[in-house]
């Protein structure tokens, strides 16, 4: 049997270009809603540094969310950046948020105050006592300070303690000194 072509149901075009507008309609309202959520989401975000021992260190030292140890860069400061090249920024990542509404919490044992810099290239980078924070790409277990003390980008890196200060070069054993007799010459 053959059909004729004019019982035979064709879908207008007109009928598909009319849906398809308010299908994308749909689909961006649903994106935009999407967007928007996750960026209310990242708003409300808590980002909390931690401390750990480090027993290469024998100190408390801040830690990224991983165990990482976090650092800084020795002189800089959060107006006197040194650590900006693409290079230095490979290898000493900073401690970043997505927006500047991420609340900042200090975990058990951090001390002093939590901030956030907005960097030359956009991105929030997180500071302590004025520091900006960064962890070393050549860590890569819990508990490694394989940048503690190295030179480079300007400055000496250095693990951030949980007290208030920088640390220095692992400490070294004190060698003892033994008091030697004091000598006097024949006839004393």
């Amino acid at each position: 049997m053959i059909e004729s072509s004019k019982h035979r149901k064709v879908p207008s075009r007109r009928h598909k270009r009319s849906s398809t507008p308010a299908r994308w309609t749909a689909i961006a309202t649903l994106a935009l809603t999407a967007s928007l959520a996750t960026a209310a989401f990242a708003a409300s975000t808590t980002v909390t540094i931690h401390s750990a021992s480090n027993s290469t260190l024998g100190e408390q030292v801040l830690v990224s969310s991983a165990g990482h140890t976090l650092y800084a860069l020795s002189p800089e400061t959060t107006s006197h950046l040194l650590c900006k090249s693409s290079e230095c920024v490979k290898f000493w990542p900073p401690v970043t948020v997505s927006s500047r509404k991420t609340k900042l919490k200090d975990g058990p044992g951090v001390h002093g105050h939590l901030a956030i810099l907005r960097r030359s290239d956009g991105m929030l980078q997180v500071t302590l006592r004025g520091l900006p924070l960064y962890q070393y790409s050549g860590d890569h277990a819990k508990n490694e300070a394989n940048g503690q003390g190295l030179k480079s980008f300007g400055g000496t890196w250095h693990a951030v303690t949980a007290s208030a200060t920088t640390t220095t070069a692992p400490a070294k054993p004190v060698e003892e000194k033994k008091e030697e007799a004091p000598y006097y010459p024949p006839g004393y």
